[in-house]
Formats: structure tokens, sequence, C-alpha cells
């Protein structure tokens, strides 16, 4: 059976214009990047997580559904300070009953931008962002300004369906409409296809952008920015040039430019010059996410608490502090005694201290496949795949909903989503405190 028009759950773009072609056991997938068709081939994967299991003597065997889900709520009531990572590659529904778990226990909600994109959500909180959806850059955008980041390879269809190779309204001869500026201290396969490849030093995009707000305002940068940055004044003076003469450019910014020195004042400054050279063309900018709906828990978050990522409840109300609350920060100064993770191979993506610390406390992981995560795990429920296997919401990383329905049911008989597990547990742990 074909069936079309299916979101696609492995990156923050969220192709909704995937087609897939289930027969038994197999999947073929159309318009899919490779990222994407591995992702939708977890569903007939026999390394696909199919029982709950329970650690018992070092090992974890197969338990009943509901004694994992006693045993996982035992763990969390009996925590002072629990930490629950929502990993983004799940719905917002999902998202949105962790965060009633987290309040009811008090514990520390966080999730994948505290450990990527956080710097870059903070600076939007210090200047504010002047946006657009994908739809408006591919019919009206003439200039685009890679900072930090290789789509080609992250995020593969990036390009081909909203940046450079579509024929928009006002683009309709796609590429040859659009200008490509790539920041990078790196050579890429992105750079490669840049009109123009700005190879700054590694840690000087602040100077960077600093040079380029001076010469916005009609002043020469002091000559000592060229041996900070390594690169030429007549050179941000040609890129300066092209930007203002666009007629609508747009700025994608990647970890490259929140994860060097100056962190969330990088994404603050480069907010603040999109601001200003508003006054001279249309120009906006947009976040590159390589996770699925990783805006999609920070829209949660902010309409809910008011805060985008590392709330703490533990007052009973929300409190937001980067650098104290975040998970990072939390199992580095062992501020925590048991973590629920959701989605997201947790102890892969953390310095190898806090990642010590996460093996010695009870966790409890809700989880598609094997990883790391659930190797350590005292506790592991298997997930369900959303957007394959249930419906609900994820956020593209402009920002905007979008509604994904399965092509496929849940393989279990004992949970239907991601969220009827997470209400499941919730239900359990009211009863219990």
């Amino acid at each position: 059976m074909v069936f079309k028009n299916i979101v696609c759950p492995a990156c923050g773009a969220a192709c909704d214009d995937i087609q897939i072609k289930l027969m038994g056991g197999t999947i073929e997938t159309k318009n899919a990047c490779k990222i994407g068709n591995a992702k939708f081939k977890e569903v007939v994967s026999s390394k696909r997580l199919r029982q709950p299991l329970i650690k018992k003597g070092g090992k974890l065997r197969s338990v009943a559904w509901d004694e994992a889900l006693e045993k996982a709520t035992d763990i969390l009531t009996s925590a002072k300070r629990p930490l629950l990572f929502l990993g983004s590659e799940t719905s917002c529904e999902a998202h949105k009953v962790g965060f009633h778990i987290g309040e009811y226990l008090g514990a520390v909600v966080d999730s994948n931008t505290s450990i990527y994109h956080g710097p870059t959500v903070m600076g939007i909180q210090e200047a504010g962002k002047v946006a657009a959806t994908e739809g408006q850059k591919k019919n009206r955008c003439d200039l685009i300004v890679y900072w930090g980041t290789n789509p080609l390879e992250s995020i593969p269809r990036q390009m081909s369906r909203y940046d450079i190779f579509p024929r928009g309204y006002w683009t309709k001869r796609g590429r040859f409409d659009r200008m490509i500026i790539t920041l990078d201290p790196r050579k890429t396969p992105t750079t490669e296809t840049s009109d123009l490849h700005v190879q700054l030093k590694p840690n000087s995009d602040y100077e960077l952008i600093s040079a380029l707000l001076t010469l916005l305002h009609g002043k020469k940068p002091h000559p000592s920015v060229e041996e900070v940055t390594g690169v030429p004044i007549s050179m941000v003076e040609q890129m300066l040039d092209i930007m203002k003469n666009c007629n609508f450019g747009f700025i994608s910014v990647g970890l490259g430019l929140s994860s060097s020195l100056g962190k969330h004042r990088n994404a603050e400054i480069v907010m603040n010059f999109v601001k200003e050279i508003n006054k001279f063309t249309k120009f906006t900018l947009g976040v590159l996410h390589s996770h699925c709906n990783v805006a999609g828990f920070n829209q949660v978050a902010s309409y809910m608490y008011g805060y985008p990522f590392g709330l703490d409840f533990m007052r009973g109300y929300p409190r937001f502090n980067p650098g104290e609350f975040t998970t990072v920060d939390m199992l580095r100064e062992r501020d925590v005694d048991a973590a629920l993770v959701m989605c997201f191979d947790l102890i892969s993506n953390l310095p190898a201290d806090c990642a010590a610390y996460l093996t010695k406390i009870p966790i409890v992981c809700l989880d598609i496949a094997p990883c790391l995560t659930t190797v350590i795990s005292d506790i592991v429920l298997p997930g369900v795949i959303d957007a394959m296997e249930c419906e609900g919401t994820f956020y593209r990383q402009d920002d905007v909903a979008v509604h994904f329905e399965p092509f496929t049911s849940s393989p279990f008989e004992f949970t239907r989503s991601n969220e009827d597990t997470l209400r499941q547990l919730f239900a359990k742990i009211r009863k219990k405190k």
C-alpha cells in the first residue's frame, strides 16, 4: 500500500511530501533523504525494542508492561530531585504531558536545546528575531547566508526543498536567482556550492558581526579586525554590499555560531544586525535544527511556563537559569538523583563526567531502539514512532506547526503513543504520591 504526504520525523525540516510504500515487513520511501529513509526503516527494524525491560542482575530482562510502569513510578516518586529529559524526537502532545509530570514531581525538565541551540534561544530572548517561514524564503529570497552550518550534510533536503534550488514566485529560475554566502572556518560541501565563502578564524564570530555592524553604521572597523577574524576588511565590505543590495535576504544560523566563544551573545548581536539591515532591505533570520521538533519543545515550554528550556519546578513554580537548571550542569554538580530520558540517546551527547554520573543514578528510558542510554537504564519502555505509528504535532524549524498522520498503527497492545505511555505513567505517579 502507498501512503502520500507523510511527515518525516528525522530533522527540523519536517518534510511533508514523503511517499511510503509498505509491503509486509519492508518499507520503500520516495522523496526522503538518506537520514529520513533510515528513520522510516526503523518501523520494521529487527533491532526495534518490542518489550518493556527491567535490569535484573546487571542485565535487562523482559517483563510485563504494568510491572515496568510500577518500577518506573517507584524510581521517580522516591527521587528527591529527578531530571526529566524530554527528547525532541516525539510529539508536542507528549512533551505537554511530560511537563505536567515534571511540575507534579518538582523535577527539572529539559531537552536537546540546552545541549545544542540553547545559546541561540537565549539570544532570541535578548534581542528578538526577525523571522520568516520556509515558504516565504522559497518564494522571495534571493540571498541566503549560512553562518556556522553545513546543511548539505546535516539537513540534506534544506537546499533542494526550501533554500536554493526550488523555483519560487519571485525566484522563478531557482538557483540562478539566488546567491549563497557561507561563513565557516572549514571547507565543507556547502562552502563549495557557495558564491562567497568567508573563511573566518574559529571563535571570531562576534568580532566579524561587530565589524559588519560598524560598516553598516557608516564607520570603518579597527584594522585589528583583520588579524582577529582572518577576514580582510575589503571582504567584509563586499559581503555587506551584497546584503544591502539584495531584495530579500535570509541568515540561517547553525551550531557553529552558538557554540563558539561568545555563545548567546553571538546570537544576540547577529539578530541585532538583522534588525539594523532591515533599514536598507528586507532581511530575516532562522535557525537550522538537525533534530526533529526541537522548536516544538521550546514552543510548548514557552506557552505553558514562559521559558523555553531548562525549567526547575522544585519550589512549585517554574524557574529558568541556564548554567544551573540545565542538564549538563545538573549532572556535573550531581544535583539530580534519578532521571527519565525520552526519545534521545542522552549519554552519547554528554561530556564524560556528566555521562559517568548518569550511570550511577536510577534511569527510566523511553526509546524505540537500543542505544547507550538504554544499556545503562534500569527501566526501558518501548517507544512508538511519531509520524509513522501515531498522530500528533511537530514544529518545523521556522516555528510553523505541522500536524502529522500515521501510515500504520502502534505495534503494542499496551500503548498507542508516547503521549499515551506518559499519561499512564502520570496516572500511577498521582496514585502513589
